[in-house]
């Protein structure tokens, strides 16, 4: 596909077969005769803003996290951290579906938390304990090398418990104090606003960097410092970890990964459960797990997968509550209302759909122009919030089903809506795109319905910083801060007041697929195609 980050490397050599088939033409026009082929790549193989259609069935988005020489694979990271950069070889992927999301064919073309913990064991679905999973990286020819996830979706970031929405300015106070190299006389740098991807780590004075082992964040030389970040945990998987997402009590935090959804806990880092469908389709094949989330009580985990089931699994007896089939194609994206009760869920089908575990029914479906890449319901659980391939962001009455806002237009994205996430407060909502940038929409108020149409919330800011996709993005659960995950390998910290960035996290070898704030506050997670999740702390500086 197109979109091979490895492009660059070749500009030289195409430049010259390109002059070279110039060349040829030339002559061959000047003798009368139709110039012959010339052999060397396409014409057109540059990159490509639009992904081409492909035939129903096949995954949307397409192995985001293909590995190896994929065009899904991030690029060659330009600014290591002063560390050694990669302990061992980097996890390669063997060659499979382009790497890109691509669009479906267009059809005119709160209760009480569960206190008991989890117990530890192997993985069971009901039909006795399994061996225990090692946690090592796969090696060649292992399960989960075999092939890329036919289409890694982001998750939906954590819906976050009910907290007091910050009025007025309670996020730190971040000002533009003199420049370093002012009051230092070191070396002037040039203004990098938000693109701390651009700076040279070396060159970033020591109080505006962190470094770990293997890891690393700039903060912003021309903000405040108000935050500090730390490395936790690192949870080795044996594939893409596709998405992850907290328990609301924070204790515990789940991942989706290829066949398998596991579970660790937040203090020890300790997996403390793996729940695996041995009844699914072929043993030997693979089947990624695109998103994962827990019941408001702890006592559930939803599961959505590439062979368009969701499951409900008891996490205590390892055993699933609720099969719900009814989507077509690959499910992106779940979220599990307040209510205890109630799913959504989105998929490359191009619909949204609600379910009920209690009635272990399909209460409600909304069909759009194409496929959903995302999910989220309101902290009020009165509304519905999808993002998809059509650049919109829509948000519709749980109950009614009527759409109510409809976010789009000139301000709107101009690219494919990964992710969404509605703020604390239900009355703004986040959204993170193949455009590389984040918005901040504030909701219309009162918002449609009926025969009203829908209303269209304003764009109140924009987040620009991001050197590639941006595949994930939530809110920290006092508003404070928003979190994004993208391709570019980063993680970034926003303040949503201003809309500057406070840091930038580099601790992955690949694109970060998913990020998830603990509802707890002082933690998140992070899920990334290097088959790592990691558990990250954050507090005031």
């Amino acid at each position: 596909m197109a979109w091979c980050s490895r492009l660059t490397w070749h500009l030289p050599r195409r430049y010259e077969e390109e002059i070279s088939m110039l060349r040829h033409q030339l002559e061959a026009a000047r003798k009368g005769a139709p110039p012959s082929a010339i052999p060397g790549p396409p014409q057109h193989a540059g990159p490509s803003q639009q992904p081409p259609s492909i035939a129903p069935g096949n995954g949307l988005f397409s192995g985001i996290m293909a590995g190896g020489n994929q065009a899904g694979l991030a690029p060659p990271q330009q600014h290591p951290p002063p560390q050694e950069q990669q302990v061992g070889p980097q996890h390669q992927m063997a060659q499979g579906p382009p790497g890109l999301p691509v669009p479906p064919p267009h059809p005119n073309a709160q209760q009480p938390p569960y206190q008991q913990g989890y117990p530890q064991g192997p993985v069971s679905n009901g039909m006795g304990p399994q061996p225990p999973q090692s946690t090592a990286s796969p090696g060649p020819g292992r399960r989960g090398v075999g092939r890329p996830p036919n289409a890694v979706g982001p998750a939906t970031p954590q819906i976050n418990t009910p907290v007091p929405y910050p009025g007025n300015a309670q996020s730190p106070q971040v000002s533009h104090p003199t420049p370093d190299h002012a009051r230092m006389g070191g070396p002037r740098q040039p203004p990098v606003g938000n693109s701390l991807g651009d700076l040279e780590v070396d060159a970033v004075a020591p109080h505006n960097k962190k470094t770990g082992s293997d890891w690393y964040a700039i903060f912003n030389p021309q903000v405040q410092r108000v935050l500090d970040v730390d490395l936790v945990h690192s949870l080795t998987h044996e594939s893409v970890v596709c998405c992850v997402r907290f328990s609301h009590d924070g204790k515990y935090v789940a991942t989706g990964c290829n066949r398998s959804a596991q579970i660790f806990d937040v203090q020890t880092g300790e997996k403390v459960c793996v729940l695996e469908d041995h009844n699914a389709q072929d043993m030997t094949a693979d089947l990624y797990i695109r998103s994962v989330c827990f019941s408001p009580d702890g006592r559930y985990l939803a599961t959505g997968a590439e062979d368009k089931l969701i499951r409900v699994w008891d996490i205590a007896s390892r055993t699933i509550r609720n099969h719900f089939a009814g989507h077509e194609q690959d499910i992106y994206s779940l979220d599990f209302a307040r209510d205890g009760r109630t799913i959504a869920s989105g998929s490359g089908d191009r619909t949204v759909r609600l379910w009920d575990i209690e009635q272990g029914s399909n209460t409600l479906t909304l069909t759009i122009e194409d496929g959903v890449t995302t999910v989220a319901i309101s902290p009020d659980t009165q509304y519905v919030a999808a993002g998809s391939l059509d650049k919109s962001v829509r948000v519709w009455d749980i109950h009614s089903g009527f759409l109510v806002e409809r976010l789009e237009g000139p301000d709107g994205h101009k690219d494919s809506v990964y992710s969404v996430a509605f703020s604390p407060n239900g009355k703004d909502l986040v959204s993170g795109s193949l455009d590389r940038t984040i918005k901040m929409w504030e909701l219309s108020s009162p918002r449609g319905g009926g025969n009203s149409g829908p209303k269209g919330g304003k764009c109140v800011k924009t987040f620009e910083g991001h050197r590639d996709f941006v595949l994930s993005v939530a809110l920290t659960p006092d508003a404070n801060w928003v979190l994004s995950g993208s391709k570019d390998r980063g993680v970034q910290f926003w303040d949503p007041r201003t809309g500057t960035t406070q840091l930038m996290l580099q601790g992955h070898k690949n694109s970060v697929i998913s990020v998830a704030p603990s509802p707890q506050g002082g933690y998140f997670a992070t899920g990334s195609g290097d088959m790592k999740a990691r558990i990250w702390s954050y507090r005031p500086f």
